[in-house]
């Protein structure tokens, strides 16, 4: 370890050490960037490791989080017959399954990405995304974007804390 890396591992535990004694040490990590690096779990649908180098991950854990990409629905059925009820329901399914494999539940997501291909879809949405919250729902943003990719009316990513392993 250079004098550098020693300098700035000296300060982030005396950061961590006042913070800590505000109650919110964990923001800082005492770690070098490195090592820190180590930690990152990249992971596939099935919550295993990636091996090789994918362009999106759909998983990441790290520092007792987990990060779930944004999930679309996929559908292959005309653009006529898309309705953003069943579209919900899909993407929310993915969600779920994505951050139990990746060691969490729904009752631990703490925030959310939303993305509407309409605004006028927001009550719709909101009518299927309350049902994957009996227990309140996290921090959430919605926002309407001029077009979503995969044949979609909603896309979600999401933030969960690690329950488990």
């Amino acid at each position: 370890m250079n004098s550098i890396q020693s300098t700035r591992r000296r300060f982030g535990m005396k950061l961590a050490t006042m913070l800590g004694g505000l109650g919110i040490g964990g923001v800082v990590s005492t770690a070098g960037a490195a090592d820190n690096a180590a930690d990152v779990e990249k992971l596939g649908e099935d919550g295993k490791p990636v091996s090789g180098a994918p362009f999106i991950m759909p998983i990441v854990r790290h520092n007792g989080l987990i990060y779930v990409a944004g999930q679309g629905a996929h559908d292959d059925r005309p653009p006529a017959q898309w309705d953003v009820a069943s579209h919900t329901q899909k993407v929310m399914d993915k969600i779920k399954d994505l951050v139990e494999r990746g060691g969490s539940s729904m009752d631990h997501v703490v925030q959310l990405g939303v993305f509407l291909a309409k605004i006028e879809d927001y009550d719709g949405m909101n009518k299927v995304f309350k049902t994957y919250f009996p227990n309140g729902g996290p921090a959430r943003t919605t926002v309407a974007v001029a077009a979503l990719p995969g044949n979609s009316l909603v896309e979600v990513n999401c933030i969960a804390a690690v329950t488990k392993r």
